[in-house]
This record gives C-alpha cells, sequence and structure tokens, in this order.
C-alpha cells in the first residue's frame, strides 16, 4: 500500500475512532509502527544537506519531495526513465 493512501486511513481512523473495531485500530497501529521502523534516511554531506534544505525551503516544497524531483529528471535526463511529454497547448502554473 503506498504511504499516503496509508496516511489517509490513518487519518480517516483518527476521525471515526468510536467506530473502529479494536482489531482494526490494532492492525493499522501495527503497520504504521512497522513503517516507521523501516525508513531509512538518506545519509548526506552536511554540505549536500544544507543545499537541499536550502532549496527546499525556497521552493516552498519538502525536502523528500525535492530529492524525489531531483532523482526523477536526472533519470529522465540519463535515458533511464521516458521522459514525460507536456501537452504544448495547456496552461500551467509554471509548476511541475
Amino acid at each position: 500500500m503506498p504511504l499516503s493512501s496509508f496516511a489517509k486511513e490513518l487519518e480517516n481512523a483518527a476521525d471515526s475512532i468510536a467506530d473502529m473495531s479494536r482489531a482494526d485500530l490494532q492492525i493499522m497501529l501495527r503497520r504504521a509502527a512497522l513503517m516507521l521502523r523501516n525508513v531509512a534516511g538518506l545519509p548526506l554531506e552536511p554540505a549536500t544537506q544544507d543545499a537541499l534544505n536550502s532549496i527546499a525551503a525556497e521552493m516552498k516544497i519538502g525536502r523528500s519531495e525535492l530529492i524525489q524531483i531531483v532523482l526523477r529528471e536526472w533519470l529522465e535526463t540519463n535515458a533511464y526513465l521516458p521522459v514525460r511529454m507536456i501537452d504544448e497547448e495547456s496552461e500551467t502554473d509554471g509548476s511541475a
């Protein structure tokens, strides 16, 4: 299950906790604990961390989102991923 779906499921459970069975709540909490245990940080040099944090703040996005963008663009540029096609006639607000 994608992390965002699980986060939404946890939020829904919190909103209706009185309606949840103890077993369902216990399962969700164990899954959350397992996901947290398996989260590994990406060790970076201090200068790289500072640069990423500054750019993320400037772009008003999270550091992990910035890392995803940079990684995806690098993979596309180096032909490891297909390049996303942009509809030339569509209007955008300047964000990806």
